[in-house]
């Protein structure tokens, strides 16, 4: 019988995404032994990578994942994790995350902000429709912003592409100008970082009280590895699924969504669809919602105008005249994510008066726009980031560690609410600031 592979570092990071990526690169720049095991592969240099087969094929269950209520969510399994198939928008962290529980990472941020060069795109590729909504809400007193962006149109140029930032774009960057949290695993591989892919962590070793390693299986064969720090970065979904399967029962007890609906109307102009994602955006922070210019793309309309019945999905030949306006709810925490990986989450009667503020409103700016009132419907609920699951104040300090020492979460989960907001940025600014606490520069 084969001998199980069993590894040894002194840090084991549990998933790739924009937590582990930057603690894994932090951490082996600093010198550390790193070990990264990440349940995906790198489907970057496929053929099928940012096409509508690929996110069939690197999403869970095929991108058909659905709460007990219906809500669907988007949960990308790869190298980057969700920056693969995010719309490349970039947004500080709230005040109440610092006010309210203590976690000051706005040095962290800034300094992310200035490295990769987050900004919005260029005014001339906001694109005509997203303009034309933002300023049909700047007439009605509502004043839209530019987008913040993980997007940089130079990058394109550097690799010989056009940039093509589209509404594509949410399935994999074809043009390369979207940031990818895979760019600083390679950078911490370079740094002497060891990866391992098709890894998938089964649960953290725990002994007195202390957190000695993971053990999971490679490509279906057992292993373990041994580290005297770990650091869960696999998910608002995957981490509270490792820490239950470790005894942590608490896990998954409640979560946010940030549930999002598309609202959509059509008007003889040329639509949002064709333009790059979410490049004008607005807060209602005293109601909880965030609106935001975006289409669905050309091929998944369907299959998601479909559950609202037949008329939205026959609207699908008039996809290059359809304006979309996103919302996304500040969410509460509710809802359950159990052990045999049932999802419980739907809107609480506070989300449904939110969602219906917001609704309103987006009427009236859609109209403004020039879209027909009769063509006006919104999307089903979807859940764009699944988070609350490992909450800061409840299982985590304000260090990111749990109860067992030397096991840490760095992922969506640990947002003590909804951020109602982009969160990659937050959770970089979470995993640069945890890095640093561990080779004790902070």
């Amino acid at each position: 019988m084969t001998a199980r592979p069993t590894y040894t570092a002194d840090v084991i990071v549990v998933g790739s995404g924009p937590g582990g990526a930057t603690a894994a690169r932090a951490l082996s720049r600093a010198g550390k032994k790193v070990l990264i095991l990440e349940r995906g592969r790198d489907y970057r240099d496929t053929v099928y990578y940012g096409t509508y087969l690929g996110a069939l094929i690197y999403t869970e269950k095929m991108s058909f994942l659905y709460t007990q209520e219906g809500l669907n969510i988007i949960a990308p399994i790869m190298l980057g994790g969700a920056t693969s198939m995010y719309c490349g928008c970039a947004a500080p962290p709230p005040a109440w995350l610092k006010d309210r529980y203590g976690v000051n990472i706005d040095r962290e941020v800034a300094e992310t902000i200035t490295e990769l060069n987050i900004q919005p795109l260029p005014e001339a590729l906001r694109g005509e429709a997203s303009t034309r909504i933002a300023q049909a809400a700047g007439a009605l007193g509502y004043d839209w912003y530019p987008q913040p962006k993980f997007m940089d149109p130079r990058r394109s140029v550097a690799l010989n592409k056009k940039f093509k930032c589209h509404a594509t774009t949410m399935l994999g960057c074809r043009c390369g100008a979207k940031w990818n949290a895979a760019e600083w695993v390679d950078e911490a591989v370079q740094n002497g970082a060891e990866l391992k892919t098709s890894a998938r962590v089964s649960r953290v070793l725990i002994e007195d009280g202390q957190a000695v390693g993971v053990e999971g299986h490679i490509r279906g064969r057992k292993f373990t590895a041994r580290a005297e720090t770990v650091i869960l970065a696999a998910g608002g979904l995957g981490s509270p699924r490792i820490l239950q399967n470790s005894g942590l029962k608490d896990a998954g007890v409640g979560m946010a969504m940030d549930t999002t609906v598309m609202v959509y109307g059509f008007s003889s102009q040329n639509g949002t669809g064709n333009e790059p994602p979410m490049t004008w955006s607005w807060e209602n922070d005293d109601v909880g919602y965030m609106l935001s210019t975006l289409t669905d793309p050309f091929l998944l309309y369907p299959m998601i105008a479909i559950r609202k019945g037949i008329g939205p999905a026959l609207r699908w030949a008039q996809w290059h005249k359809m304006m979309g306006v996103m919302i996304k709810l500040k969410d509460d925490i509710s809802g359950n994510l159990y052990p045999d990986g049932r999802i419980s989450k739907g809107l609480t009667a506070t989300d449904r008066e939110k969602q219906n503020h917001a609704y309103d409103l987006c009427q009236k700016i859609l109209v403004e726009a020039g879209a027909r009132r009769s063509s006006i419907f919104m999307s089903p609920l979807r859940g764009t980031h699944p988070s609350g699951t490992v909450r800061i104040g409840e299982m985590l300090d304000t260090n990111l560690q749990s109860e067992t020492r030397g096991l840490y979460v760095c992922d969506a989960g640990v947002f003590p609410e909804s951020l109602d907001r982009p969160t990659v940025l937050s959770i970089i600014g979470l995993g640069k600031r945890l890095a640093a606490h561990l080779v004790g520069k902070r």
